[in-house]
């Protein structure tokens, strides 16, 4: 970046100490923060060429030249924001009459790519369910437990629903047959989304361990003794991490919404059409089902980067 032509060093040091002097009296800040401070400074000074008569097109291009050189948006908005709270300091003392920051926008950080399983570690976990919930030594009760847990997880993974929708799904979801399920989302929109065989399948069996001759199933499908009535987000999260270890798959990686993503990446990856996608998920904005395309983006790129080729040299 090319500087001003007004460089005077001596003059920008003694605004610097003073901003410094100004944060540690009035704010209490610590050596630290001061020692961060001073150092946004004076990276801003090295690029530009003068501190105190900076322009706002020479902070802009700042702001753009830390992005080129590799800086978080996290990182380039703290220095943005040691670089309002300098002009302004300026302003405040009468040392310039406006402030070159005002234009700038606060960076916007990278939205993280969620946490998605390969086809064949959904795979796992479901067998791991589907064993625990037919193992023939288990105590009736625990045989209940262990089908609600695994009509759960193929509900989670053949809708995408959100864990929310799933728990308090009513009693009237699935039943007879239908290959469709009705849901309630946020902003109370509704929305239909259809069941496979695996899901009805387990659904129906879960239902037949749990009902009773002469006993009203009650509100939800699947209830619990909790405030709400259902079985909470917090138990079903409990239940689905002790099945990924049974399943040998880390729990830490694993959590109902980290199931909905790959309901959604794996439907894109077959070739459904997003627009499909965004109405199965329950999205009022395409922008946010959208996230799921830079999912595939990153791991074609790291399939590419594994693949022989890629390391080849020329001979």
């Amino acid at each position: 970046m090319s500087g001003p032509s007004r460089d005077n060093p001596t003059r920008d040091f003694a605004l610097l100490e003073a901003f410094l002097e100004m944060l540690a009296a009035e704010r209490g800040a610590s050596v630290n923060t001061l020692a961060a401070y001073r150092r946004d400074l004076t990276d801003f000074r090295a690029n530009i060429g003068d501190l105190a008569t900076a322009t706002a097109p020479q902070v802009h291009a700042y702001l753009g030249g830390l992005a080129a050189r590799g800086f978080a948006a996290n990182s380039q908005a703290r220095r943005l924001s040691a670089l309002r709270q300098f002009f302004r300091f300026l302003v405040a003392e009468g040392h310039r009459s406006d402030d070159p920051t005002v234009t700038a926008e606060r960076p916007k950080p990278r939205r993280a790519l969620p946490k998605v399983l390969s086809i064949a570690d959904v795979d796992r976990l479901l067998q791991a369910a589907r064993e625990q919930a037919t193992a023939t030594s288990a105590t009736p009760s625990r045989r209940l437990a262990s089908l609600r847990v695994f009509a759960l997880l193929e509900l989670l993974y053949a809708t995408g629903l959100r864990v929310s929708e799933l728990v308090s799904l009513p009693e009237s979801a699935g039943r007879g047959g239908r290959p469709f399920i009705s849901v309630r989302g946020k902003g109370g929109r509704e929305r239909l989304v259809p069941l496979n065989v695996a899901a009805q399948a387990a659904l129906d069996a879960y239902r037949e361990a749990r009902d009773m001759p002469g006993r009203d199933p009650g509100k939800w499908l699947f209830p619990a003794d909790s405030a709400s009535g259902h079985l909470t987000r917090q138990s079903f999260a409990r239940d689905l991490k002790s099945v990924a270890g049974f399943a040998g798959l880390d729990p830490r990686r694993l959590s109902p919404h980290v199931l909905r993503h790959a309901f959604a990446t794996h439907l894109l990856s077959g070739g459904a059409d997003l627009r499909v996608v965004q109405t199965l998920l329950g999205h009022a904005d395409i922008s946010t089902t959208q996230i799921y395309t830079h999912v595939l983006d990153e791991r074609l790129k790291e399939l590419v980067g594994k693949h022989p080729l890629a390391t080849r040299s020329d001979r």
